[in-house]
């Protein structure tokens, strides 16, 4: 951390006289910190250590990361239930999932709390506005017009707390963990808000009968009394899970282990300002970040309102829900599966996600063909749809954890929460942008943007 955006104490060596890096090594990458420690002289203790506890931190953070994700994603899946419940339009469906990139707009104010502060306070302060978002949405008010707004000011509320749970993730893994098991660590923070997202797609449809008379064993009791009270029922689960977690946050939640995992934990810091004048200037992270940005961002607007985009191709509310939530699942397995991979055999985060966003792109060129069976005379069927689509998602997600570990090699040493701060910033920005596209053009789009922007970003892989 920068002299002039931390405190005193902790600006102090974390591992004691002798132990730390030279007073050249902030410069030098992640892996070249990590590689100092072994010609550090023999006598001198081990340069880091790694605690148990690391694993019950990993935990917290990671459940509140899914129950973010899963609170977000809460109205996409049961979009035509919400719209007889409860009066929404199309426009509120698509706003409901656009407050998640709309809360990334102070992203930077989490990002200077989380360099200043520490993960604790940071931590305390997302679920904190996370216990305010869920508890505004279950106000019983007989009122629908200020259901709808306590509702969408819920969403806000929760939406900014996806800052935290998205980009602090690299923080955590380098701040408890070793080397050899901070990609897979990465992997576990960053895809387990998006398995949140996920189960929305299974919880909703499942819970909430849909009135369009996609779920049979319900279709007698489809009212709209009865309809609004399985909703009720789903925000005050939710509502509960938020206040344990933040009960359990509150209770036990470090900031920082006694000792470092590693030399890279240990080595100073650029400060904010320097790391904003870093990254800006520096190309090839500004391409690597597009090639993220643009098209997980397209990809996570496009699913939190699948069933809206899907309706037109007459697919149910149910099948658009088990769509969504296997795609997502997939990616979230292998992406920690290529984690796990990156921590054994260093160097090759290039060639992995070459290899995931090839795949990407053949999915979304196969769904999109799909989606214009009127031109391409192709079969439109549950099986292509679920098949394309979860292929889709698992290509695509899987990437995420292998970019955040090649963000932060790429601009060491700048802080993690700032560099991936960044990027998940200009991802929200372009998912914000879809869904304001759809919210007026969804009867016309169905993927073919997906296909698009798949093959950019190969072409920007290959030329870095």
């Amino acid at each position: 951390m920068g002299s002039g955006w931390s405190s005193e104490e902790e600006r102090q060596p974390l591992l004691g006289p002798g132990l730390g890096p030279a007073p050249g090594a902030a410069w030098r990458s992640r892996g070249e910190a990590a590689a100092a420690a072994v010609v550090l002289p023999a006598a001198a203790p081990s340069p880091g250590r790694v605690y148990g506890r690391r694993w019950l931190v990993l935990l917290l953070f990671s459940l509140l990361g899914f129950v973010q994700g899963l609170v977000w994603n809460t109205w996409g899946p049961i979009q035509n239930s919400a719209r007889q419940a409860y009066g929404f339009s199309s426009w509120d469906i698509a706003l409901l999932v656009l407050w998640g990139p709309i809360g990334f707009m102070p992203c930077f104010a989490f990002m200077w709390l989380l360099d200043k502060r520490g993960l604790r306070i940071t931590v305390l302060l997302t679920s904190f506005l996370m216990v305010l978002g869920t508890g505004l949405r279950c106000i019983p008010i007989s009122d629908l017009m200020l259901k709808r707004r306590l509702i969408h000011a819920g969403q806000l509320l929760n939406g900014l707390a996806g800052p935290t749970v998205m980009n602090a993730a690299p923080f955590l893994s380098t701040t408890w963990f070793s080397a050899d098991e901070r990609a897979t660590a990465t992997a576990i923070a960053s895809m387990l808000s998006y398995l949140g997202g996920a189960c929305a797609f299974l919880v909703g449809p499942l819970v909430v009968p849909a009135p369009n008379g996609t779920a049979p064993l319900l279709a007698s009791e489809n009212s709209r009394a009865h309809i609004k009270d399985r909703i009720e029922t789903v925000l005050y689960a939710e509502f509960g899970v938020v206040c344990l977690l933040f009960s359990a946050t509150l209770a036990y939640f470090p900031p920082r282990p006694p000792l470092p995992p590693s030399v890279a934990a240990a080595s100073q810091r650029l400060s904010y300002r320097r790391s904003f004048c870093r990254l800006l200037s520096n190309l090839r992270f500004l391409m690597i970040a597009l090639a993220y940005a643009i098209p997980l961002g397209v990809f996570a607007g496009w699913s939190g309102v699948l069933d809206l985009i899907l309706t037109p191709v007459h697919v149910s509310q149910v099948d658009a829900g088990w769509i969504g939530f296997w795609s997502i699942v997939g990616g979230c397995v292998v992406g920690i599966a290529m984690a796990r991979f990156a921590d054994f055999i260093r160097g090759m985060l290039k060639l992995i996600l070459l290899l995931l966003f090839s795949g990407a792109t053949l999915s979304s060129t196969w769904f999109t063909l799909t989606c214009l069976n009127s031109i391409t005379h192709l079969p439109l069927t549950t099986v292509t749809l679920y098949a394309s689509c979860i292929l889709l998602g698992v290509f695509l997600n899987s990437s995420i954890p292998i970019f955040f570990e090649l963000f932060v090699e790429t601009v060491y040493p700048v802080p993690e929460g700032i560099t991936c701060g960044v990027v998940t910033f200009l991802s929200n920005m372009f998912m914000g942008v879809l869904l304001f596209f759809l919210t007026f053009y969804h009867t016309d789009v169905k993927g073919s943007c997906l296909n698009s922007v798949s093959i950019v970003k190969n072409k920007t892989l290959n030329k870095n």
